[in-house]
C-alpha cells in the first residue's frame, strides 16, 4: 500500500485555457481550487487563443478582460487569478513575439508582487514555454486535455509548433484522453494517463432525497438530461433532432451555456422542438438537483477531430449520480464501465428503453458506487506522486 502523497507548500504557476469564473468549471478549476489549499496558486487567465468573433459573448469578454488586465491578480477561491493583456493573433509571428513578452512581463511582475520562488510551472497550453527561462522553475508540467490544436478559430500549426517545443521542456506530461497521450508519448514526453473524473461525493447527493431542479420537475418524465456547453463544435445537434423526433414522449433537457466557444452555434432547430428544452446554465454546486431529476444522462457529441480526443468530466458525473449513460462513439469512451455506445439515434432509442426498462435504486447506488474511485482528490494523489516522482530543474 503506497503513502498517500501530496502537493504542499508549492508556489504554483497555472496557465489556463479558460477564464477562471467560466460558466463551465473544467479539469483546470477543479485541480488548482484544491491545490490551492496546501500551496499558494497564481493561475493565469486564457490567453484567447481562439480569434474572437464580433459577437456579444466575445465582446463582452473583451471588456472584461481589458478591464482586468490593468489590476494586479485578484484573490478569489482560495488562490490568485491573472487576467493577461494579449493579443488574440496567435497564427502571426510578430504577435507571438509580442504576446511572449508582454505574457513574461505580466506573469513575472505578478510572481515578484506574491513573492513565488522557485515555482511550478503547471500549463493546459504550450504558449507557456515563453515563461521558463524567465520564472526558472523547478518543474514544468504540461496538462493536456482537448485537442485544442482542432479548436474552430485557433492557429493549429502555430499551436502544434509551441505545444512541441514546450513538451520538449516539460519534465512531465498529463493527458486525459489515449489519444492525446498516445500523440504526447510521440513527441518523447513522459505521460501520465489522466482521464477527467468528477467531484464524486457531491454527485453522489443526487441518489439522496433532495430537492429537483424546479425547471427540470415541470418536464414531463422520462428526462434525458445533457449538461455542458451546448455548441455545434462538440454537439451532434442532429442526432439530438432526430432522437426527440422519434421519441416525442421523450424530454431531452440540455443544461449549459449556448455557445461556449463557439459563438456562432445556431440551437434554432433545437429550441423549434417541442421536447428539446435549453435551460441555460446552473451553479455547479447546483447540477446534483438537476440530475436527480433524470432518468437518464446523454453524451451526444458529434465525432470529429476535436471531440476524437475528448473525455468528458460528465462521464463521471453522471455515473456518480447513479444515472444510466447513453453516448455515442468517442474514442476516449471505448471500455469505459458503465457507459452504452450507440451509432445512431435508432440505437440511442433502443439502449435507453433497455436501460429504464432495467433500471432500479440498487443498479443507482451500484453505478455510483463503482464511480466513487474517480473523484478529483484520487486523481489528483497520483498527479501529486507523479510529480513527486519527475527530477526538478
Amino acid at each position: 500500500m503506497f503513502a498517500r502523497v501530496r502537493l504542499r507548500d508549492r508556489d504554483i504557476v497555472c496557465v489556463g485555457f479558460a477564464d477562471w469564473d467560466a460558466d463551465l468549471w473544467t479539469n483546470q478549476q477543479h485541480l488548482m481550487s484544491r491545490l490551492a489549499a496546501d500551496n499558494r496558486v497564481l493561475f493565469v487567465e486564457s490567453l484567447g487563443l481562439r480569434r474572437p468573433q464580433l459577437a456579444g459573448r466575445d465582446l463582452r469578454r473583451i471588456g472584461r478582460r481589458l478591464r482586468r488586465g490593468i489590476a494586479p491578480p485578484r484573490s478569489v477561491d482560495g488562490l490568485h487569478v491573472l487576467a493577461p493583456l494579449v493579443l488574440p493573433l496567435h497564427d502571426r509571428p510578430w504577435a507571438r513575439r509580442l504576446n511572449a513578452w508582454l505574457l513574461r512581463r505580466q506573469v513575472g511582475r505578478a510572481t515578484r508582487r506574491l513573492g513565488f520562488r522557485d515555482p511550478l510551472l503547471w500549463s493546459y497550453v504550450p504558449q507557456a514555454d515563453a515563461l521558463v527561462d524567465s520564472l526558472r522553475p523547478s518543474q514544468v508540467v504540461y496538462h493536456c486535455v482537448d485537442d485544442i490544436a482542432a479548436q474552430k478559430g485557433v492557429a493549429g500549426d502555430a499551436f502544434r509548433a509551441a505545444e512541441a517545443r514546450f513538451v520538449a521542456r516539460a519534465g512531465l506530461v498529463l493527458a486525459s484522453a489515449p489519444q492525446l497521450a498516445e500523440r504526447m508519448r510521440g513527441l518523447g514526453a513522459n505521460v501520465l494517463d489522466a482521464p477527467n473524473v468528477a467531484d464524486t461525493a457531491r454527485f453522489a447527493q443526487a441518489l439522496e432525497p433532495g430537492e429537483v431542479d424546479p425547471a427540470v420537475a415541470a418536464l414531463p418524465r422520462p428526462r434525458l438530461v445533457f449538461t455542458g456547453a451546448v455548441v455545434a463544435t462538440k454537439l451532434d445537434l442532429a442526432f439530438l433532432g432526430d432522437l426527440a423526433a422519434a421519441r416525442p414522449d421523450w424530454s431531452l433537457v440540455l443544461v449549459g451555456p449556448v455557445g461556449a466557444g463557439d459563438p456562432a452555434t445556431d440551437v434554432s432547430a433545437l429550441g423549434a422542438a417541442p421536447n428539446i428544452h435549453l435551460l441555460g446554465p446552473r451553479r455547479y454546486g447546483d447540477l446534483p438537483a438537476v440530475l436527480r431529476g433524470a432518468e437518464a444522462g446523454l453524451i451526444p457529441y458529434a465525432i470529429n477531430d476535436l471531440t476524437r480526443s475528448v473525455f468528458p468530466m460528465k462521464v463521471y458525473e453522471y455515473l456518480s449520480a447513479g444515472l444510466p449513460v447513453v453516448s455515442t462513439p468517442l474514442p476516449a469512451l471505448a471500455g469505459v464501465a458503465g457507459i452504452t455506445i450507440v451509432a445512431d439515434p435508432a440505437a440511442a432509442e433502443r439502449a435507453v428503453l433497455e436501460l429504464l426498462a432495467a433500471d432500479t435504486p440498487a443498479a443507482r447506488r451500484a453505478r455510483s458506487d463503482a464511480a466513487q474511485a474517480h473523484s478529483w482528490d484520487a486523481r489528483l494523489e497520483e498527479i501529486a506522486r507523479a510529480v513527486e516522482e519527475t527530477p526538478q530543474r
